[in-house]
This record gives C-alpha cells, structure tokens and sequence, in this order.
C-alpha cells in the first residue's frame, strides 16, 4: 500500500460476553500506512491473530463510509477518535504518530450492554424508534408528496435531524450516558414537518417515556453530546424536544401548538 507507515501499539478491551469481566490486553501492529482507516488497521490486526491460532478482536462495521452508524468505537478517550464530524471508519492512521500507544473501548452505557469485546447491544435505540412510531399522513406517491408546501428552511431543518445515524456518541459521551440528542434528532425530523404534525404529541411522549425506560440518563445541557456527533447534530433539538414534551404533557389534542 502506498504512502509512509507506521509502527503502533494498542490497548484493546476485551471481554468474552455481557456480565463478564473484561480487560485490556497488549498488541503491536508494525507497518501501518498512514493511508489506512482505523478499521483497516484493525482488519490487519485479526488477521495477524487468526494466522497466529488467537481469537480475532471483535467490532462492528457495515458501510464503512461514515453512513450505517455501526463503527462505533471509543479511541484515546473520545468517541469516534480525536477527528471532529468523522465516524470511526472515515477516521485514517496518518491521524496518529509512529510509536502511539491508542486505547480502544466500547461505548459505555448500562442501556448498551457488551456483547463482544468491543461490540455493544444498541437495541435500545431501535425500541426509541419503535416507540415513535410512523405517520399516518397519506402523502400517496412522490409526486404527490412533493404537492405539499413546505418552506426550504424547515425542510432544511428536518433534513439536519434527519441525518442522525444511531451511532451512539453522544450516549458515550454524556456524563449521564443520556440519549436526548439521539431522541430530539428523530422527535424533530418529523415533528417540523407538516406530515409529521398529527402525532406529534404521542410521538415525543411514548420516545422519551422508552428513552427513560431503557436506563439512559438525563440531559444535564454540558454540550458533549454535539462536540462528538459525527453528523454533528445541534442540540438546539433537545430544546425543541423539550418543548414537544412539555407542550404534550399539557396540552389535550394533538394540534393545538404550533412551532
């Protein structure tokens, strides 16, 4: 592979399953172009131990294009790694300097249990979607959907929401291990948009009750959460979140508030 390379060593956690003890263990990956991703480097890695007889390290990837969420790693005590706006796959070697001792953990969070090593369960997540459900606005097909009028801003804003890929970062990074940003971004995507307007007061109440019920802390506003997002996500969500909840809370139809 082109490019310069360079010698790491890493500190990997490693534990069998959930419920079991786990720990760091010790490896040395030699030859590393700088023009690798973190998962490549890992990819190297299992190799080197499958061809020496040892259990492979265990991580989740899909896409490995910064889309699906799944890579989700905490690297030198940051999710994702040291870069901003990047998820673990999008994240090169050349970030890193020849001798560098990286820590690589899961997520750590009660709701995202370890299942392997460095995979963790993020159902939850999943059951938050479940909870919100879907809409019941017949939009009919495309060229129908277009028909209705939205403004380029709000579309602007739900797209914003929208691009939130359940990676979990801000849970990892949250001193409460709270999901609000991860629960605002889909709470608003849909809650700005006319079609997304008849539920809207079921919606943020059943997401955050399963938000709660999954074990995930409160939002304390200290900002982490935004500062690691690789979508970058604003919190200016959880703020509209919170307005949707207390509004539901008191309100007794659906549509009755506006934005």
């Amino acid at each position: 592979m082109a490019g310069n390379t360079i010698n790491i060593k890493l500190k990997i956690w490693r534990q069998a399953g959930e419920n079991k003890p786990g720990k760091f263990e010790s490896y040395t990956v030699n030859d590393v172009s700088e023009d690798m991703s973190f998962l490549e480097m890992l990819d190297v890695l299992n190799e080197n131990e499958l061809k020496d007889g040892r259990d492979p390290i265990h991580f989740d990837h899909d896409c490995r294009e910064g889309i699906c969420g799944m890579c989700s790693l905490y690297i030198n005590g940051k999710p994702h790694g040291p870069k901003h706006g990047i998820t673990t796959c999008q994240l090169h070697m050349r970030t890193f300097s020849d001798g560098e001792t990286i820590v690589v953990e899961p997520w750590r969070a009660s709701a995202f249990p370890v299942l392997k090593d460095l995979i963790v369960d993020r159902t939850s997540f999943e059951r938050i979607m479940q909870a919100g459900g879907y809409v019941t606005v017949n939009t009919g097909g495309v060229p129908d959907a277009n028909e209705i009028a939205i403004p380029k801003t709000v579309a602007d804003e739900a797209m914003d929401a929208a691009q939130c890929i359940g990676c979990g970062a801000c849970v990892a990074a949250c001193k409460n291990a709270s999901a609000m940003l991860f629960t605002a971004a889909k709470v608003s995507q849909l809650a700005v948009l006319p079609q997304g307007k008849a539920e809207r007061k079921r919606r943020a109440l059943a997401m955050v009750e399963q938000h709660d019920a999954e074990g995930f802390g409160a939002c304390t506003n200290t900002g982490a959460c935004e500062a690691v997002c690789p979508k970058e996500i604003s919190i200016t969500h959880i703020a509209r979140l919170n307005r949707e909840f207390t509004r539901a809370a008191f309100s007794g139809s659906e549509t009755d508030y506006t934005n």
